[in-house]
């Protein structure tokens, strides 16, 4: 499975390969990769199961409380999981396709959604509307519009008749300073606060905040940096791209 189903380099492939997969969930996938090959389950439905556990696990968030965080966790490294295996069992079977790449896609779009709305009506206490049911969706918007510019990236090239690989030479800002900027932001790792993983690990420690204090100012703090990183990274990430010669 591993020869087969990781290609060689998977491991490195920063811009797409998640921390987390390169320090434990590759190494562990490939045995549940083989249970659903020796099951005969195709590569599709294990991603459509990727995305009801990435929104099963906003879902959860939302209920608030300790040990819905908990779960939340452990549904975002089950999401994670999946999103190993399909990739890896349709690369084994030969069974790659782009409507597998487009599921995919959506998946993420939908776990990250889902996790920032979940969020927001955890911090505000219940399903009733309010500010921080809307500070949730708002994060939520923002993550949803920076994959959306990751995306048609590729869409614009297609468009224009180029290839849909950039160089990395490409990546980089016309401008030297821009450049520095870019080096400076992606150093901060702050972006990360609104994926899933991250988020949902935030969450679970924002709860135990929550429990110790009696009363939710943890989680509200949360979804105010969620809001605000969604809004600063959605404008950087434009930028940078307009910067570049991804475009050209």
């Amino acid at each position: 499975m591993r020869s087969g189903g990781q290609p060689e380099g998977i491991k490195e492939r920063l811009n797409e390969e998640h921390w987390a997969g390169r320090l434990y969930m590759r190494d562990l996938s490939p045995y549940f990769s083989v249970v659903f090959i020796r099951l005969g389950v195709p590569p599709n439905p294990i991603t459509y199961l990727m995305m009801a556990t990435g929104v099963l696990g906003g879902a959860v968030l939302a209920l608030g409380g300790f040990w819905s965080a908990v779960a939340a966790v452990v549904l975002i490294q089950l999401y994670l999981l999946l999103d190993c295996s399909d990739g890896e069992v349709a690369r084994y079977t030969g069974r790659t396709s782009v409507a597998g790449i487009f599921l995919d896609r959506i998946g993420h779009y939908l776990a990250e959604v889902a996790l920032l709305i979940g969020l927001g009506v955890r911090a505000q206490g219940g399903l009733d509307a309010g500010g921080w049911v809307i500070g949730g969706m708002a994060a939520a918007l923002g993550a949803a519009l920076i994959k959306a510019e990751t995306d048609n990236v590729v869409v614009a090239r297609a468009k224009a008749g180029l290839p849909e690989k950039v160089s990395d030479a490409a990546l980089q800002p016309r401008s030297p300073r821009l450049g520095t900027a870019r080096k400076a932001a992606a150093a901060l790792r702050f972006h990360r606060v609104i994926q899933a993983v991250e988020l949902s690990l935030l969450a679970l420690g924002t709860a135990v905040i929550d429990l110790v204090r009696g009363d939710l100012m943890a989680t509200r703090v949360l979804v105010v940096v969620c809001v605000a990183v969604a809004a600063l990274q959605t404008l950087l990430h434009m930028v940078s791209v307009l910067a570049s010669r991804r475009l050209e």
